[in-house]
């Protein structure tokens, strides 16, 4: 009997490791073994009148990752995992999350769709991995709130502007951001992420501190803060769209705010 395996090793697998995989499954079924492209498929002429049990691809993948280093494997998958949230990124954002299914990303980062599913078992997991990190990256921010108000301000900005130039990822990901919160086909799970995030109010006691101390012009707080964020908002999905155009100075947002 011949077995075709197809290779197409997840990044944490080297080929040698499969090779191996290989060699000792041909000794435990007496297979000859043909190497094409496209790992972890199997085709057979009977699995059934060969007596090779269903757990055959199980048995590979676990001896995969047993031949190869944790800290290898660890740091590889990660980076995999890196490349679909990217891949996945550009899709939902330029087709929406309905039109997007999950065999457009594994064919835009070249895996098969079995293999996709090691790292995200559903488009709706994937989907919120990625509003996950919109929402943390905004609320990260807020780490910095022990500074005084308008330094705050200052270097939100300036941190900001400095990602979303260094890396599209971030300018794209507010793009995503707005279309979530619109979005009606957008998972419930998804809704009830956003429902929970709020920059704003925090925002807007600064900016009430601010007010205090003297160094933030008068107006509503919280229309103040919805004036900073918008701004930065709409200058990072211009960037997204336009990655060719320059980015204003982070001062000129901060003077939305700042007394003059």
């Amino acid at each position: 009997m011949i077995i075709f395996l197809f290779v197409d090793c997840p990044s944490f697998c080297p080929l040698s490791n499969v090779l191996i995989v290989a060699q000792r499954l041909g000794n435990r079924y007496q297979t000859d073994f043909i190497f094409a492209d496209a790992f972890v498929y199997l085709l057979t002429i009977d699995f059934t009148s060969y007596n090779i049990e269903l757990s055959f691809i199980e048995y590979i993948f676990n001896f995969i990752l047993e031949v190869t280093p944790i800290g290898i494997r660890d740091e590889q998958k990660e980076k995999r995992r890196e490349e679909i949230l990217k891949a996945s990124l550009d899709l939902f954002i330029s087709k929406g999350y309905t039109a997007t299914k999950i065999k457009d990303i594994a064919e835009a980062v070249g895996m098969s769709v079995g293999l996709m599913f090691h790292y995200f078992d559903s488009k709706e997991t994937l989907y919120e991995a990625l509003i996950k990190y919109g929402i943390s990256g905004p609320m990260n921010t807020m780490a910095l709130a022990n500074r005084e108000p308008i330094a705050f301000f200052e270097v939100a900005a300036q941190q900001i502007f400095k990602y979303i130039e260094e890396e599209p990822f971030v300018a794209k990901m507010f793009v995503l951001m707005g279309q979530a919160s619109y979005n009606n086909d957008s998972p419930a799970s998804v809704k009830k992420l956003l429902e929970g995030f709020d920059i704003y109010t925090p925002t807007s006691h600064l900016i009430a501190k601010g007010q205090a101390d003297g160094t933030i012009r008068d107006g509503d707080p919280m229309a103040l803060s919805l004036a900073y964020w918008c701004a930065i908002h709409g200058i990072a999905v211009m960037y997204a769209t336009n990655p060719g155009q320059p980015l204003p100075d982070s001062e000129w947002i901060v003077d939305i705010i700042r007394r003059k």
